[in-house]
C-alpha cells in the first residue's frame, strides 16, 4: 500500500515514523508540509525527510505544495493531518475533496472538514468507490467511532457522554490536586505542551464541541453545526469552587454531552462524584455511551499527543488495507 502524507508537524512525524519503524508493509511516495514536498514513487527514504526537515525545516522541494502531491504522485491513501480550521475547514478540505474525486482513500486527523462537511465528503467517497476515515478527530487513541458503529452495532444509543478535552481535563486536575488558581493550571498545561499558546478552542470548550457535531452526524446521522450546541468552558471556575466541591467528595468535569432522545449537543462544566467513572485525571479521555442493549459502554484513554493521534491514524490505514486487497 502507498500513502501520501499531507502536514508534517507532530502527527505527520509521528505516522512516518511508526510506518518507518514497524515494518508495516507501507510505502510513503510523498509527504508535504506548508511550505514544500517530496515526491518519490518508488518510496521516500523517511529517515533522509526527517534529516532534511530538522535541518532546514522544509521536508523537500521548495515550490512543490499538497495540490501537486495530490495531482503527482502515485498513492493509494492521502493521509491529512494539516491544522484545524473550524470555521471553514480549509485547506484541507480541499484536499480531501481533491483526493476523494481522483478515487484515493482518505484518512484525517483534520476535524474541520469532517464536522463541516461530513454529508458531501461522505457522498463524495461513496461515489467514487473510497474510503474516508476519521477516528483521530475524536478523542486521539481510542477508538470511539469504531465502537460506537461496529461494536455496540444494533443498540439504539440513548446518550453519549464525557471528558472530550485533555487540556481543560489537566487544568482542572491540577487545579483540584495542588490548588492552582486557573491561570496558573494554564500556564503549567503550556509548558508541558498540553496547551496551545491560544488555548481558547479548548478552555472555551469548542474543542469538545466540535467533537460532539462530529459523533453527531457521523455515528448518529444528525445533520449539527457548531452553532447548534450549548457551550460553556472552564474559564470561570476557581480552585475556591474545586475546593468546596472536594469537600463533599465531589469535583468539576467539563462534560460534553449529546442527549439523542432530543437531539441535544451541549458542552459544560458539571459537579461529579469524585469515584464517577469520568473522573479521569491528567489528560485522559473518557466516552460513556448509553445503550438499550448493553448498558453504559464506558471507554478512557489518551486523548491527544503525536502518537496517540497517528495510533488512530495508523488503524484506519491498516483497515482500509484489509478492506481493499486491491491496495498492493
Amino acid at each position: 500500500m502507498k500513502v501520501a502524507i499531507i502536514g508534517f508537524g507532530s502527527v505527520g512525524k509521528g505516522i512516518a515514523s511508526i510506518i518507518r519503524d514497524k515494518g508495516l508493509g507501507i510505502t510513503v511516495t510523498a509527504i508535504a508540509d506548508s511550505k514544500s514536498a517530496a515526491i518519490d514513487n518508488s518510496g521516500l527514504d523517511i529517515q533522509s525527510v526527517f534529516i532534511a526537515k530538522e535541518n532546514s525545516g522544509l521536508c523537500g522541494k521548495i515550490g512543490l505544495t499538497p495540490d501537486d502531491v495530490i495531482s503527482e504522485a502515485d498513492f493509494d491513501v492521502l493521509i491529512e493531518v494539516t491544522p484545524t480550521d473550524a470555521e471553514t475547514g480549509e485547506p484541507a478540505l480541499g484536499y480531501i475533496r481533491k483526493a476523494l474525486s481522483s478515487g484515493k482513500h482518505v484518512i484525517t486527523s483534520n476535524k474541520g472538514p469532517v464536522a463541516l462537511k461530513y454529508p458531501e465528503l461522505k457522498e463524495l467517497a461513496d461515489e467514487n468507490g473510497v474510503e474516508l476515515k476519521f477516528e483521530a478527530t475524536v478523542c486521539g487513541a481510542i477508538p470511539i467511532i469504531l465502537s460506537l458503529q461496529n461494536g455496540l452495532a444494533g443498540n439504539d444509543i440513548k446518550r453519549i457522554y464525557g471528558v472530550f478535552n485533555g487540556t481543560c481535563n489537566y487544568i482542572l486536575t491540577r487545579m483540584a490536586d495542588e490548588k492552582l488558581t486557573y491561570s496558573q493550571a494554564l500556564l503549567e498545561a503550556r509548558e508541558l505542551g498540553y496547551a496551545e499558546a491560544d488555548p481558547t478552542y479548548d478552555v472555551m470548550g469548542i474543542d469538545a464541541a466540535i467533537k460532539l457535531v462530529i459523533l453527531a452526524n457521523t455515528v448518529l446521522g444528525y445533520k449539527k453545526s457548531l452553532e447548534d450546541v450549548e457551550i460553556a468552558g472552564i474559564n470561570m471556575i476557581t480552585s475556591e469552587s474545586l475546593q468546596l466541591a472536594g469537600e463533599d467528595d465531589l469535583t468539576i468535569r467539563l462534560i460534553g454531552e449529546i442527549d439523542c432522545e432530543k437531539e441535544l449537543l451541549r458542552v459544560m462544566p458539571r459537579v461529579l462524584p469524585k469515584n464517577h467513572t469520568l473522573v479521569v485525571h491528567g489528560t485522559l479521555n473518557a466516552v460513556t455511551a448509553e445503550t438499550d442493549l448493553a448498558g453504559e459502554v464506558t471507554l478512557i484513554g489518551r486523548g491527544a499527543g503525536s502518537v496517540e493521534t497517528a495510533s488512530a491514524i495508523i488503524a484506519d490505514l491498516l483497515f482500509i488495507r484489509k478492506l481493499n486487497g486491491r491496495c498492493a
